[in-house]
């Protein structure tokens, strides 16, 4: 209360103040403006009495001037008239003024000698008066003067009541001012506040206890912001004590970010972890006159940004928003996340011609079809080689500026866009632990024998000290291609390869997702989307729910799913109306290609299937091209009968796992590609060849079918396996296994 007091004593005193300064300027202009008035009243007064007392001197009669004086003595606010001759003797005056004027004032006798009007105020009788005198002339000389008097107790009256009036002008808007200010303290603030507190005191005793209605935007946005977060970051931290203590009393363990934290900082003894990529965890935007922070569609993304978030370091990456440039400071450099900063994001800038032939040509072009059997024949070009060499250099600089005084640091390698890097950086700094890891598949030595710079590639990989895989299978891929392509000594016991002075472990990490989700929503649980709810805002009826996360890559396997929905709906018509399938498709490399023709293929077949099926107020297939936040995608997850995970070739595949991972009901099926990582650990799904149309559109309807209890437990099984194998045990398991390399030592 004392703070409202305040706040309403301070507005006071400035309005206060305001009205004192604007009080006085009206007051004086008024005086002004009263006193020219009163100045040019007495002069019209003076000129017509003028003409009727000067022949009335030249011949001597100051009866009749005294006769004229007394008629003009009583009008209003005129105080009296006296005439004087030019020796300073009171000829006539008004009577009750007369003995005070029997001696003219000196400004009267100065009037005559300079022959001026002048006017001035003065005390006449214990009273402010103003004084006009008029010099009389007989014929060119002076012969008197006139002296006018005017009462201005008037003037004094008017300002009064102008100083009463702005008076009671400040109390009315003192007493408004101060009822609103009040009120909009009580229902904007004081009553929020309260609300506030009484949430975050319930927080510290009660589960799923539903965040405060606050005002939007404005005052409340970032406070509202900053509670939302702690109070995302308590309940996360109750949960994974909870489970903490749960499993110590069973005797087991499950990986959590604090147990990360705690396993790094004693592997790494404080030192930072460094993770290079090409795509960036955080990419800023414009939209108009604002800059806006997204989070890019990217698997990698999603399973290295909780290990940042674990254990800090730095996150290197080409910065590919339009506004990245205007968020970082003079070292390229920027905290993330935005709302809760834990580590550092140093961008790599690359020029068009960069990006094009490393990025979408010998990447995307060369090793992506070459190491995903999906029947695209990668096409390799000299130009995008150069490009690609040119920006491995360029991070490999901009890493080894960041390792700078930092003794044997950790750095963490993400993907096929950097192989030449590990060697980049190993024959600069012997003493660090690299490790790199490779997200998609790899192939068998006769697909990788395509590619004319092999050698130089699997050279630069074996740079690493630590090279990971998804799986075992894609491990023994490399080796072999290894053992066939350079000279080297391959442990198979041990699966090493010594070359030259350089060991490199090869070992599978299969990938994960955060599990539990470490943003808990805090909404009150049983609140689940709805299917038919879902559906109506997508405009169609129905009442069984499919759906797919993809990016619109031909190694996905869309047109393979959508023909097997087709094939679904012609064997079992029964279902011609009440099952749609939702495809969340996230356009990708549209500047290459073979990816911007696909979009056009899944759009034509969507459109195909719809044509020959649908009807008023229902179609089969439900095609949604955009960027999809998390947000977006878990209402879908949560209602879905089943997922489609169908990939012609994956090296895990995290949609699988985060499917699983969203389904806190126990529920729902999981139709997965017997091609994907994912499928080796989810053997619960209901695994199938992508290739085979009849295979799927019978696991379509099995899992529509299925049991309510083999549901249960079929999903319960997967998510223990996701528990147990979370984000949290693949970071573990890999930077335990980096730090533990053995570096050679240098000659």
């Amino acid at each position: 209360m004392r703070i409202t007091f305040r706040i309403i004593f301070s507005i006071l005193i400035v309005i206060s103040l305001l009205v004192l300064l604007f009080t006085l300027v009206q007051v004086r202009q008024e005086k002004e403006r009263l006193n020219i008035d009163l100045e040019r009243r007495a002069s019209l007064l003076g000129e017509s009495l003028k003409e009727s007392l000067e022949p009335l001197i030249d011949r001597g009669r100051p009866e009749r001037m005294q006769k004229i004086v007394e008629k003009f003595g009583n009008r209003e606010r005129l105080a009296g008239v006296a005439v004087y001759d030019v020796k300073d003797k009171l000829i006539a005056a008004t009577p009750p003024l007369s003995r005070h004027l029997s001696t003219p004032p000196t400004f009267v006798t100065n009037a005559m000698n300079s022959d001026q009007e002048e006017g001035r105020f003065s005390h006449l009788g214990g009273k402010e008066m103003y004084l006009y005198a008029l010099p009389l002339h007989r014929e060119e000389n002076v012969a008197g003067a006139l002296l006018i008097i005017y009462d201005t107790s008037y003037i004094q009256d008017r300002l009064s009541l102008v100083w009463k009036n702005n008076f009671i002008r400040f109390l009315v808007n003192a007493l408004v001012i101060s009822l609103t200010t009040l009120l909009l303290i009580r229902w904007s603030m004081t009553g929020p506040i309260a609300k506030m507190a009484e949430w975050m005191k319930s927080l510290r005793t009660e589960k799923n206890i539903a965040p405060p209605s606050l005002p939007p935007g404005g005052l409340f946005e970032p406070l509202t912001r900053e509670v939302t977060q702690m109070a995302r970051s308590i309940s996360v931290a109750r949960l994974a004590a909870e489970e903490e203590a749960r499993l110590r009393h069973a005797a087991e363990s499950i990986w959590t970010p604090g147990r990360l934290r705690e396993q790094v900082r004693s592997l790494l003894q404080e030192k930072p972890l460094f993770v290079i990529s090409n795509r960036e965890p955080y990419m800023h935007e414009k939209r108009g006159k604002k800059i806006e922070c997204l989070v890019p569609a990217s698997g990698l993304v999603t399973a290295l940004e909780p290990v940042l978030m674990a254990c800090g370091g730095m996150w290197i990456a080409h910065g590919s928003g339009d506004a990245d440039r205007e968020m970082v400071d003079s070292h390229d450099v920027i905290r993330v996340p935005p709302e809760n900063p834990e580590y550092l994001l140093k961008r790599v800038w690359l020029t068009k011609e960069e990006e094009r032939g490393y990025y979408y040509g010998f990447s995307n072009e060369g090793l992506w079809p070459l190491c995903h059997i999906a029947h695209t024949r990668p096409s390799f070009r000299t130009e995008d080689w150069e490009y690609y060499q040119i920006v491995n250099r360029k991070f490999a600089q901009k890493i080894l500026k960041e390792l700078e005084g930092i003794e044997e640091p950790l750095v963490l390698i993400q993907d096929y866009h950097f192989a030449l890097l590990p060697r980049l950086i190993k024959d600069e700094r012997p003493d660090a632990r690299v490790a790199i890891f490779w997200h998609i598949p790899w192939p068998n030595p006769e697909s990788f024998g395509i590619c004319p710079w092999q050698r130089e590639l699997l050279h630069g990989m074996l740079g690493a000290d630590l090279i990971g895989f998804h799986i075992q299978y894609h491990c023994n891929n490399f080796l072999d291609t290894v053992d066939r392509a350079l000279e080297s000594r391959i442990d198979w016991e041990h699966f090493t390869v010594k070359r030259g002075d350089q060991t490199t472990l090869v070992k599978p990490f299969p990938i994960s997702i955060s599990f539990p989700p470490p943003c808990q929503d805090l909404a009150i649980q049983g609140t689940r989307p709805n299917t038919e709810n879902l559906l109506k805002e997508l405009g169609v009826k129905g009442k069984y729910l499919g759906v797919g996360v993809d990016r619109i890559d031909y190694t996905k396997g869309i047109l393979e799913r959508f023909k097997a929905i087709e094939r679904f709906l012609e064997k079992y018509p029964a279902y011609q109306g009440g099952f749609t399938y939702v495809e969340l498709g996230a356009p990708s490399r549209t500047h290459i290609k073979e990816y911007h023709d696909l979009i056009a293929e899944v759009e034509a077949e969507t459109d195909r299937i719809n044509w020959r099926f649908q009807t008023k107020a229902w179609k089969p297939i439900v095609f949604l091209k955009k960027h999809h936040s998390h947000e977006e995608i878990k209402p879908f997850y949560e209602a879905a009968d089943l997922c489609l995970v169908t990939s012609l070739h994956d090296g895990m595949n995290l949609v699988a796992k985060e499917f699983v991972g969203s389904r806190e009901d126990e529920g729902g099926v999981l139709v997965l590609s017997q091609f994907t990582g994912a499928s080796r650990e989810l053997q619960d799904a209901l695994v199938v060849n992508p290739y085979d149309i009849e295979q799927m559109a019978e696991a379509i309807r099995t899992a529509l079918e299925m049991d309510h209890a083999e549901k249960k437990i079929r999903m319960q099984r997967m998510r223990e396996t996701i528990k147990d194998r979370n984000i949290y045990h693949w970071a573990a398991d890999l930077i335990a296994a980096l730090a533990q390399v053995r570096l050679e030592k240098q000659p």
